[in-house]
């Protein structure tokens, strides 16, 4: 062990207290050892999502899906509806083509080696690490953005964290670190993670392991961790079509593979032009009732900003519908899953329908 570490054994254990006296309501944390499916579901939600916004979704879905059985066989589309709203829909296909898996392949229990369940969609390093370690007791670590921050700023590590000189570096720290049971360890890292030793403004003077930390010794808890930049995302113009007919709208089902698979969305042309955007909408769909658009929004995706406008459209010719085009009232469309924003275009467009 190196001396740096035997300097601050100590803070492994000042952590544990304070992660052992919080008060974090977390439904998927209701009783130890940790149910396995529970965390490896609530583990792919609170990726790119944060805990609060998190739990209703979790709980919805453990009451629809409450077993690896239960997942296997839903519906893809029920799947994808009780998932709308988390973003990242892959997410939630690999999740269930996983269950599959375990379900074929495991008779519906999660493997309990590293090797198996990173042969399943979906499932990575820090995702089997949990697994192990929280549901299984298994001494393993999970390392993610929560830790590469945590450990940056712990030890004054410089290599730029995303990639994989600083992770290597990290994860090493964290496997010399670990404590037995790993799994409590892993959690309270977590907790410190995302309530104090959060991104830009880390909250030290209320953090247990402060005087351990080099960064905060050395003033140097904003600068790190030091993380490469992402590209700005692509920013395109998306022009929406409201057709109405008999009190409901048209809707079109996106290709079954590709961003947002599968799922139901407005008429919509999507182009870097917002004219040509509009355009191309009034020719394809019919004249417009209203030259203005009517609903106007701008969602971020991680590598796409869509600025989306929404237009009435008088449709000009008859509308050929097949399975991926079809007419839906507002108390069906709830039902169905909906492309990332299209949901909040489809809440707002309810009252346009008596």
């Amino acid at each position: 062990m190196s001396k740096s570490i035997k300097s601050k054994e100590n803070w492994v254990e000042l952590l544990l207290a304070w992660s052992s006296c919080l008060d974090r309501e977390l439904p998927w944390r209701e009783r130890y050892p940790r149910n396995p499916y529970y965390v490896w579901v609530s583990e792919i939600m609170l990726q790119q999502t944060r805990t609060e916004a998190v739990k209703p979704y979790f709980n919805t879905w453990i009451h629809k899906f409450p077993t690896v059985h239960d997942l296997a066989y839903a519906e893809e589309s029920e799947v994808l509806h009780t998932w709308q709203g988390l973003g990242y829909y892959n997410r939630a296909r690999n999740l269930q083509r996983a269950a599959q898996e375990v379900e074929s392949k495991y008779g519906g229990n999660l493997p309990e080696t590293r090797s198996e369940l990173e042969s399943l969609p979906g499932i990575g390093s820090y995702t089997a690490g949990a697994i192990l370690s929280i549901a299984y007791g298994q001494r393993e670590v999970a390392v993610d953005g929560n830790i590469l921050r945590i450990y940056s700023r712990l030890y004054n590590i410089e290599e730029d964290i995303m990639k994989s000189k600083g992770k290597r570096k990290i994860t090493q720290l964290v496997e010399e670190t670990l404590p037995i049971p790993a799994g409590i360890f892993n959690e309270a890292l977590m907790d410190l993670g995302q309530e104090i030793c959060i991104p830009k403004y880390p909250k030290c003077g209320e953090c247990p392991i402060s005087m351990a930390c080099d960064a905060y010794v050395l003033g140097k808890e904003k600068t790190l961790p030091i993380k490469t930049k992402k590209k700005a995302p692509k920013e395109y113009y998306v022009a929406c079509a409201l057709i109405m007919k008999d009190n409901k709208f048209l809707m079109h089902k996106r290709a079954d593979k590709g961003m947002l698979a599968s799922m139901w969305e407005f008429p919509m042309i999507i182009d870097e032009s917002a004219d040509k955007s509009v355009h191309d909408l009034f020719i394809l769909w019919g004249e417009e009732s209203n030259v203005d658009s009517i609903w106007t929004y701008s969602h971020t995706f991680s590598h796409q900003i869509w600025h989306m406008s929404a237009y009435l459209i008088k449709q000009k010719n008859q509308i050929v519908l097949d399975k991926n085009l079809k007419w839906f009232s507002s108390e069906e469309y709830m039902h169905i899953p909906l492309a990332g924003p299209h949901a909040r275009l489809a809440a707002w467009a309810k009252k346009i329908l008596k």
